[in-house]
């Protein structure tokens, strides 16, 4: 099984192609060859699929070995390896995801080869049971949660996945092995749920840093900077429209009042390509 390394800002994927559908081992797969010390090392494995409702399927299985619905970064990356390996000359294509349905990407190219990459990321959920979560309220802006006898208080979005956006004084220090894995298992979210550790510096730059659902502390993630921008429109902190700096680097961000779609811009990389053994 042929596979190449890729990255979107430093969240970083294994990516095979050609498969005719998702193998039966790919939970195994994933633990095994995204393990950094014994296998490859990614924070997740994706396969690129043939599909009856877009031009390509993507599907994402976590390290921890569960399924992703979606990912921001991860879909930049699958838009880039289609174009950049000839399997399409199409410059705006869609792309299935099991939890956001068919969604649009715009190419940028340059010399044959994706610069950047706008994800049409669809409308958020922000119904607090379709999160999910265990809040009746829609939307769910600064509702508190309880860990160790601290109190958050958090605002759910959802992008085809859940995510709760919590707000502290500096994102980039922030304790996330401390916090993170407690608030992604507490009772509140049904289904475990991403978690970003927002600071806004203005109403157009926001900092974010994210303990993913069944991936730990990632560099980046395309659907919780969306999602902290639409709860910091919510709270009141952001324009429509703001820079959301990741570890990793930055992305930008609009959710359009038109058509309440969120757009995500951002670049995708090549690593390098190998053999699964």
């Amino acid at each position: 099984m042929n596979f190449t390394k890729m990255h979107g800002l430093g969240n970083d994927f294994i990516v095979v192609a050609g498969e005719s559908r998702l193998p039966d081992n790919a939970s195994q797969l994933a633990t095994r060859y995204c393990n950094r010390f014994f296998g490859i090392g990614a924070d997740g494995l994706v396969f690129i699929l043939p599909s009856d409702k877009a031009d390509f399927q993507m599907r994402i299985i976590n390290s921890d070995g569960s399924e992703a619905e979606q990912c921001g970064n991860a879909i930049r990356c699958v838009a880039k390896y289609v174009y950049d390996n000839g399997l399409t000359d199409k410059t705006k294509l869609a792309i299935e995801t099991i939890g956001a349905g068919a969604q649009e990407v715009r190419l940028n190219v340059k010399d044959g080869k994706t610069q950047t990459v706008r994800v049409d990321m669809g409308a958020p959920i922000l119904d607090g049971l379709t999160v999910p979560t265990t809040v009746d309220a829609n939307p769910v802006v600064g509702h508190p949660v309880e860990v160790d006898g601290t109190e958050f208080r958090f605002t759910a979005v959802s992008m085809g996945n859940p995510h709760c956006v919590i707000y502290v004084d500096d994102a980039a220090s922030f304790d996330l092995y401390r916090w993170g894995p407690k608030l992604e298992n507490h009772p509140l979210f049904p289904k475990r749920i991403n978690v970003e550790f927002a600071t806004v510096h203005s109403r157009t730059h926001i900092d974010m840093r994210v303990w993913e659902r069944g991936a730990g502390p990632t560099l980046a993630c395309g659907t919780g900077a969306c999602a902290t921008l639409v709860a910091s429109v919510l709270d009141g902190k952001a324009e429509r429209r703001a820079v959301v700096s990741l570890k990793g680097g930055d992305l930008e961000i609009e959710w359009n009042e038109t058509d309440n779609r969120v757009y995500m811009t951002g670049p995708a990389e090549t690593v390098y390509r190998g053999v699964l053994a």
